[in-house]
């Protein structure tokens, strides 16, 4: 057995400060981090119980859905992907995935590993698919389900998705989307547009960590999730032997996911208690502020980073007119070393900006302004920070006229109003 002696035990954890300004994970609301260390209680407690239908309550309005299947999974975004797509798909059926980014990428491996025939359609890196794009593809492809990603960090473009709910209405498809980089942050509406399903994460606009994942289905989801058999020790509700019929993940079975937040509260796992009051705080916040003042806070501290960045002397990648609010990628100048700018920034400034990946990698600097750190003074440090690291490294930085552009874009804060 091994013996740890005292003076090899590490210290209690003592982060640094950091300012978080890249895609996700962002610098997490102060009060988010004060309910996560709340003291626990047990899971069927009354506290508990009441704590759970008042998050679920919380969230039909983020989502801005009437949807009663709405909670969240336990895990980060993508444990919400994975169990919205393994309890909607049955082996061999199609699915169709329009791909711009590296997100729509995960979406078509997630439905793969499902067991489904996946259909992928893509487009340059920086661009949005147009309704018709996608209407032709159904028609071609004739999909159970459409999977499509909302915002896409890693091209930070968000796709409109006003329009697709028809098309799938129309043409008999299931309509899901991962909202994990967008939601909170840009329009959503779950109701208005026809969505049967969509996913999120706490650690970009909803402002907490990553470790939990908000899901709302629709009555069509429910209904399609409930139709396949479950395995109960070992045997079939049904007793029909066609293992293609019932939903292959224990943990990610959404159909006894909802049955546990449901009324009858059947146990399936052991709910995490901490995360749950840090989902619950974040989207209190969210409707405590107002849902669409949020949004527009996201709105005007994105435009200030953009303004910001090409005052600067800096280009920006992308498609501005579909980009996120959230989200900026900054070109990488020439003769401008890319990570060790980031680098600097961490450690002269404590400020963090994303790098990137797939055809952008050491192209773009992605810059997040998201959840708490969607607001003035977090703008205007980041720009002083990066343009003194950029003058020294050559970069003839234009800082005066950055905050100056920035603060312009931002507009007067609501003391100042």
């Amino acid at each position: 057995m091994t013996d740890l002696r005292t003076s090899s035990i590490p210290g209690p954890i003592d982060p640094p400060p950091r300012l978080l300004m890249g895609p996700g994970p962002i610098s997490a609301y102060p009060s988010v981090l004060r309910a996560m260390s709340a003291p626990l209680v047990g899971q069927y407690d009354p506290f508990m119980t009441e704590a759970m239908a008042q998050t679920q309550e919380l969230y039909r309005a983020v989502w801005d859905t009437t949807n009663q299947a709405t909670m969240l999974v336990d895990g980060t975004s993508r444990a919400g992907i994975e169990a919205a797509l393994v309890s909607l798909i049955r082996p061999g059926e199609k699915v169709l995935v329009p791909v711009f980014g590296r997100f729509g990428h995960l979406l078509a491996e997630i439905a793969e590993r499902a067991m489904a025939q996946v259909h992928t359609i893509e487009t340059e890196w920086g661009q949005v698919f147009t309704p018709s794009a996608i209407e032709q593809a159904i028609i071609a492809t004739r999909p159970k389900l459409l999977a499509l990603v909302q915002g896409d960090t890693s091209t930070t473009m968000n796709q409109p998705l006003d329009e697709i709910g028809a098309i799938c209405e129309r043409h008999g498809v299931l309509f899901y989307t991962d909202a994990t980089a967008s939601v909170g942050g840009n329009d959503f509406a779950a109701d208005a547009w026809g969505l049967d399903a969509a996913t999120a994460g706490l650690q970009k606009c909803l402002g907490g960590p990553s470790g939990s994942s908000p899901i709302t289905l629709s009555e069509k989801a429910v209904e399609v999730i409930r139709s396949r058999g479950r395995v109960e020790v070992g045997i079939r509700e049904d007793g029909d032997p066609d293992a293609s019929d019932f939903i292959r993940s224990n943990y990610f079975d959404l159909a006894m996911i909802m049955d546990y937040w449901g009324p009858r509260r059947l146990n399936h796992h052991t709910e995490a208690t901490s995360m749950l009051y840090g989902a619950r705080e974040c989207a209190r916040l969210l409707l405590l502020e107002g849902r669409q003042a949020v949004i527009d806070r996201h709105a005007r501290a994105g435009a200030a980073m953009l303004d910001g960045v090409r005052a600067l002397g800096l280009q920006v990648f992308g498609d501005v007119a579909h980009k996120m609010n959230n989200v900026v990628a900054v070109r990488i100048p020439d003769g401008v070393p890319g990570d060790p700018i980031r680098a600097r920034l961490l450690t002269d400034f404590g400020i963090e900006i994303g790098t990137s990946f797939g055809p952008l990698h050491g192209l773009v600097w992605r810059i997040g302004t998201m959840g708490y750190n969607a607001r003035l003074d977090a703008v205007l440090t980041t720009l002083s920070a990066l343009g003194a690291v950029l003058s020294q490294a050559g970069f003839p930085a234009r800082v005066d006229a950055a905050l100056e552009a920035a603060s312009a874009a931002f507009g007067p804060t609501s003391k100042e109003a």
